[in-house]
């Protein structure tokens, strides 16, 4: 294995999406950030503020369902701090849905007066929803419209398409694929979003992305590790203590065990490392792993 990363993907029609989103902000009153909650710095756009500007704005944590509950509340309180209003969501359940139209609601009420005194009457609350690709954005649009009218898929960069979608009576939204940056901020975002999906599977070393996953579970969430494959914890910590073998090496070696007791087998009892690779990621994503946060308040 490596010892780092170098990942740096930044699609073309991505340059073309966010030039296209300053553009439709002329028509917003509010824009809906949504972060995956269990990344949810890595999740953000380094440029949102630059391309927001002033707009009022509403921060969503998604995928609540797949997070430490305990450190959702933390960025929660986190996010509010910054004072901007901030909602827990899970697209899945339609949890915190019905709270992102009654905050938007909320924090235009003095917008609508105005308008109301100057007697424009009826104009619908115009919102976007801003997030990178794999957050959540089509299940989300779907439970907020209460219908199936978007394409879903787990396919980072699925939503193409510019549309309006009507909310309820008050409120009408703007639906705009995700955006991902030219460069990542540090490898630890990077490898973040190669491990909840965002960035595509096809173009990335995936045996890598699972043995820097298997890594970060081993020095911060051994005990779900444990529970999920059956692994003696004792044993484990006992291995990585070993001064006499590289820590690469033997991360490598539970990895091919986790493969063993998976069934990851191949012709002359060999382990298959890239199906062993699938299978921790896709434990991880559907939440088999258990609630696990990546990025915790500091």
């Amino acid at each position: 294995m490596n010892n780092n990363m170098n990942i740096n993907w930044y699609p073309g029609h991505m340059a073309k999406t966010k030039r296209q989103i300053q553009e439709d902000l002329k028509l917003i009153d509010v824009v809906v950030e949504l972060l995956d909650s269990r990344i949810p710095l890595s999740s953000r756009n380094p440029e949102i503020n630059a391309i927001v500007k002033d707009k009022k704005r509403i921060i969503v944590l998604n995928k609540s369902d797949l997070a430490d509950e305990k450190e959702t509340i933390k960025w929660l309180e986190y996010f509010k701090s910054q004072k901007i209003p901030t909602i827990i969501t899970d697209a899945n359940s339609g949890k915190g849905i019905k709270d992102v139209i009654k905050k938007a609601e909320e924090i235009m009420e003095g917008e609508l007066n105005k308008r109301e005194e100057k007697g424009r009457i009826g104009r619908k609350i115009r919102i976007m929803i801003l997030g990178i690709p794999n957050v959540g954005k089509s299940s989300f649009i779907n439970r907020l419209a209460n219908k199936n009218s978007l394409e879903v898929g787990n396919k980072p960069g699925v939503t193409r398409k510019k549309q309006w979608i009507k909310i309820s009576n008050s409120i009408e939204l703007l639906d705009t694929p995700g955006v991902l940056w030219p460069k990542f901020e540090s490898e630890e975002v990077a490898l973040n979003l190669a491990y909840t999906g965002t960035i595509k599977d096809d173009i990335l070393e995936k045996t890598e992305v699972a043995f820097y996953f298997l890594k970060y579970m081993l020095e911060n969430e051994i005990d779900k590790l444990s529970k999920r494959y059956n692994l003696n914890k004792e044993e484990i910590l006992k291995s990585l203590e070993n001064q006499n073998r590289p820590e690469n090496e033997i991360i490598y070696d539970i990895m091919l065990r986790i493969g063993k007791t998976r069934g990851a087998v191949v012709s002359g009892g060999n382990i298959d490392d890239t199906k062993t690779a699938n299978i921790i990621l896709e434990d991880f994503r559907s939440g088999k792993l258990g609630r696990i946060t990546l990025e915790k308040v500091k």
